[in-house]
């Protein structure tokens, strides 16, 4: 049963003048992370292990693994007990990215050529496997630093539903490809089950490896699942606000794969009907995605669904920071609230929640 939340103000906004300190801590963890990940994926090894490197090499910006750390050390435990367990779940969540550039198509991933596109789809799901048991080795070298067995146990279970979750998200994605009659609701489902619940198990099982309640791995879970969805509706803009740096994928892979996000749903039920026969051919899959990308841009700025679809991010943040009020006041609950900037920039700017 899940433990209620102590209100308490938890706002990155008005945080401490020194909030550049923890910047600079979290910059040393993200560096941190990022050498233990290069010394345990070195360049000499033999497949798959070289073909890992390709994806996790040179790393991304480790939100997982930085989640797992602050979310240890925020309970009273340390970023080095737990270190191994956060490099696994950077390994299952770049695993999961492998396998989505399979199902998708996609030749790109982080500015080069995707692990399917370069080494073809049979290492490319051999590799996504051997990351996915890096999960579980880095979960069971927390032992040898200290974790007792039976939180290991607990976190084991955490990753279990991770990926079932995980797996049940991506077929729910599928099963809504191509539907123009897609709802909000079940969109919202589908992104707590395929993204928001790898954030969720990272803040979890840090918050269990490093020694929390209940009350505490609970709230982590909270925040973490708020992130999560915050994160997923942020990425679904990208590929059509003009402001936004080039995505980790190409900008046209959702149309290609006739898939409903946030913004294109928003837009179809606010839309008048040219508008929305625009949605339907393209879900159908009648236009081409470089054809439909500029005329969906225009229907989702001109319905209103970008800033409809911004306000619900901003939600989830609000609801994610406040989650964090019940935790003890340190610097690294600071550092977790001031991730959440890095989610969705300027999001501190709303209430909502």
């Amino acid at each position: 049963m899940p433990h209620p939340l102590q209100v308490r103000t938890c706002d990155p906004s008005q945080a401490p003048d020194d909030a550049g300190a923890y910047r600079r801590a979290l910059r040393a963890h993200r560096d941190e992370l990022g050498a233990e990940a290069e010394r345990r994926w070195r360049g000499e090894q033999d497949e798959p292990e070289t073909i890992c490197r390709h994806a996790l090499l040179p790393a991304g910006k480790l939100v997982r693994p930085l989640l797992c750390l602050e979310s240890a050390t925020a309970v009273g435990g340390t970023a080095a007990q737990v270190m191994p367990a956060a490099l696994g779940i950077e390994g299952g969540h770049v695993a999961s990215l492998i396998h989505d550039d399979i199902i998708d198509g996609d030749d790109t991933r982080r500015g080069r050529p995707s692990v399917p596109h370069q080494f073809g789809i049979d290492r490319a799901i051999l590799a996504g496997d051997r990351l996915i048991f890096s999960m579980f080795q880095g979960l069971a070298e927390c032992r040898d630093r200290g974790v007792a067995t039976d939180r290991i146990v607990q976190a084991l279970g955490v990753f279990a539903e991770m990926g079932a979750d995980l797996c049940r998200g991506a077929t729910v994605e599928l099963a809504l490809c191509g539907d123009a009659s897609s709802t909000v609701e079940g969109y919202l489902t589908m992104t707590r089950l395929k993204t928001a619940a790898g954030v969720r198990g990272a803040c979890q099982v840090g918050a269990i490896l490093g020694g929390g309640t209940p009350e505490e791995v609970h709230a982590l879970g909270v925040y973490g699942d708020q992130l999560g969805t915050a994160f997923q509706i942020h990425d679904d803009l990208l590929p059509y606000d003009h402001d936004s740096p080039a995505t980790g994928k190409p900008a046209t892979s959702d149309l290609r794969n006739r898939r409903p996000t946030l913004p294109i749903l928003l837009a179809y039920h606010a839309a008048q009907a040219g508008d929305r026969d625009v949605i339907e051919q393209m879900l159908a899959g009648c236009l081409s995605p470089d054809t439909a990308h500029g005329q969906i841009r225009e229907v989702v700025h001109r319905t209103g669904a970008m800033t409809a679809a911004r306000r619900m991010a901003r939600q989830h943040i609000g609801r994610a920071r406040h989650a964090l009020a019940a935790l003890p006041a340190t610097p690294s609950r600071t550092r977790l609230a001031l991730l959440t900037n890095d989610v969705i920039p300027g999001g501190h700017r709303s209430s909502d929640g």
